[in-house]
């Protein structure tokens, strides 16, 4: 259903834009990410699952927030989920709290009263900056999920020039890089098909290394790279030695924050080095394309101290988003997720 309201100043839309309107708008706001593109959406939970909201000012798109619809049959009831959203600051003007306050009163009046699902949130908000983000929410009755532990991550500030980011990196990890740099390694850049099959393969390689449990899944990623447009690809960096795969990896340059997303190293890999190379060269490579900080893609110190140790070592500032928080005007929308939830968790323990 195609429809407009108004939210104070703003003009309301919901389902009124397409895919290419969409991702020509992403790119003018500092917080979008790979999370909110129609691709991202449209394969990783299908298109009829996908609803897109935005508010206008004057016929600007100020706001825009990209969600999944999950509604049983016939109740109707269900959630709304909204990640690493809404979009609200603009790279073309300065931070303006009012436009997510108004983004969100319109996100709860459409899908939290009107439709009665739950509205759940995960805004792309870290904490050290969210103090009013988390006050308003509060002050709407949005509730955080504290069965939800946030994003946690290290971010690496590009702004400087990069003899002085290169200073900043931890001195071990600077000589790794300066032996790295000295091994005739070879670079390969792109987007294309070919070197994400490159990717696929070893990490298969790392996999039968590692034995570990798969929490991703790559060829769900590989037909979110077919599906975005040119300017939103991910960037896919080889590295290679004599005609050997020994590195890859895979970041996002959309907004403000580059996000490193996924990475591979073969057994030659770790021996030259490589994965030093290819995340020197993706700084470069986002530092280029305008973004002013890194996000190293989540990390966990206590079962996973192996990678934590290696991105502490590009960064130090460890950072927090907000977390998750809910809301519903439907006793029936909640009790339905909520139970849907505990059983999930329940099949999960049984699992492990």
């Amino acid at each position: 259903m195609n429809l407009n309201k108004n939210v104070g100043d703003y003009c309301v839309e919901i389902d009124k834009i397409n895919k290419d309107e969409w991702e020509n708008q992403l790119q003018l706001f500092n917080d979008a990410s790979i999370y909110q593109t129609w691709s991202y959406g449209a394969v990783r939970w299908g298109q009829n699952s996908l609803s897109h909201l935005v508010i206008k000012k004057h016929d600007e798109i100020m706001a825009a927030a990209q969600l999944r619809i999950m509604k049983l049959p016939v109740l109707g009831a269900g959630i709304a989920y909204l990640p690493w959203g809404p979009m609200w600051q603009r790279s073309d003007r300065a931070v303006e709290i009012d436009i997510f306050q108004a983004m969100i009163k319109a996100l709860k009046e459409e899908y939290a009263i009107r439709q009665g699902l739950l509205l759940r949130i995960r805004p792309n908000v870290i904490e050290e900056n969210g103090e009013r983000i988390i006050s308003f929410l509060n002050k709407e009755g949005f509730q955080k999920n504290l069965t939800i532990q946030p994003y946690r991550t290290l971010v690496a500030n590009l702004s400087p020039p990069m003899n002085d980011i290169r200073k900043a990196l931890d001195q071990k990890w600077r000589n790794q890089l300066n032996r790295s740099e000295k091994n005739n390694l070879k670079m390969i850049e792109g987007n294309s098909d070919d070197l994400y099959q490159l990717f696929l393969d070893l990490q298969k390689e790392m996999h039968d290394r590692k034995k570990y449990i798969l929490g991703v899944d790559y060829n769900e990623f590989r037909e979110i790279q077919r599906n975005l447009p040119e300017p939103l690809k991910m960037t896919i960096l080889i590295c290679e030695f004599d005609g050997k795969v020994l590195t890859a990896t895979i970041g996002s340059k959309i907004g403000d924050m580059g996000i490193y997303l996924l990475g591979a190293t073969g057994n030659e890999g770790m021996k030259m080095k490589g994965a030093y190379l290819s995340q020197w060269r993706m700084i470069e490579i986002l530092k280029e394309s305008g973004c002013h900080w890194y996000d190293l893609g989540g990390i966990d110190p206590d079962n996973n101290p192996g990678v934590y140790h290696f991105k502490s070592g590009l960064s130090r500032k460890e950072v927090y988003h907000i977390g998750q928080y809910d809301i519903s005007s439907s006793n029936i929308s909640s009790l339905i997720v909520k139970g849907a939830e505990s059983i999930k968790a329940l099949r999960g323990k049984i699992k492990r």
